[in-house]
């Protein structure tokens, strides 16, 4: 395809992420529906953004970079605000699937996305479901590596050690996101749903039980966890978490959500003491 932006005519703004915005238009020479995404170049250092749609061709203009990508007509959090009864279990089998299928494929590539949420998972015109917006991605290493910001991943979705100010994390915590989804997918509504990041920590506290080494390993080593308390409780059974949910979808949901110790290098370093001369 031409990389000129007058090869291509704009039909409609989609919308507008935390990377930039988002434009529908018609490929003039070959009449192909796409989407241009338009990102301001600020620091290039962590590279450019790329998705799992398919991404047809990019070009700079002014301080911007376009990229042009496969359009898709719909997505995850349109189903589940405004078309909730086309989600139906059949369907939200099938995007689970797709979903699950993506983001393996990331991991085996060592890429976590750090942002998986349902405005993030796009459908087209054919039902499938493709992984987008890959903003906040970043290589992973599974042995360690280097230090990570926890503000990443759109709260409801954001697994807790993060919330307690984990810096040295893996993929892991997009299997904490894969489960809130498919969770989100079949009761319509999110799973854990805080107004602020102490909210939610204390409402995934005060679901999932008060931890304890057994249940959660290393978990007062995190960063801030000393910073804030929590009244005590006793899990609830995932029976009563997803209601009315088949027992088979309970053990899928409770299989992603599980908190993960400190990493040894979250853990605090022993003071050294200072010798006298």
């Amino acid at each position: 395809m031409d990389s000129e932006i007058s090869n291509y005519s704009v039909t409609g703004r989609i919308g507008e992420g935390a990377h930039g915005l988002v434009f529908r238009a018609t490929h003039i020479q070959s009449g192909r529906e796409v989407a241009l995404k338009k990102l301001l170049i600020k620091n290039m250092e962590d590279g450019i953004p790329v998705n799992i749609i398919k991404l047809y061709d990019m070009f700079p203009r002014g301080t911007s970079l376009v990229l042009v990508l496969e359009y898709m007509c719909s997505g995850l959090w349109e189903m589940l605000h405004h078309k909730q009864q086309e989600l139906t279990l059949p369907r939200v089998k099938t995007y689970a699937m797709m979903m699950l299928k993506g983001t393996r494929y990331m991991h085996a590539h060592y890429i976590m996305h750090r942002d998986l949420k349902p405005a993030n998972l796009l459908i087209n015109h054919e039902g499938i479901l493709k992984i987008a917006d890959m903003g906040l991605a970043r290589l992973y290493w599974p042995d360690g590596g280097r230090p990570y910001s926890h503000q990443v991943a759109t709260r409801w979705y954001r697994a807790p050690e993060l919330l307690y100010g984990a810096r040295f994390y893996s993929e892991k915590v997009d299997l904490w996101a894969v489960g809130c989804i498919i969770a989100e997918m079949i009761t319509k509504k999110p799973l854990f749903s805080g107004e602020s990041d102490i909210e939610q920590l204390a409402i995934v506290l005060q679901h999932l039980g008060t931890p304890t080494e057994k249940s959660w390993p290393r978990h007062a080593d995190l960063p801030d966890f000393h910073k804030i308390s929590f009244p005590e409780s006793e899990p609830m059974p995932w029976a009563e978490l997803l209601p009315g949910v088949e027992t088979d979808a309970q053990s899928l949901v409770k299989s992603f959500i599980i908190p993960l110790p400190a990493s040894l290098e979250d853990m605090p370093k022993p003071s050294v003491p200072k010798l006298n001369k």
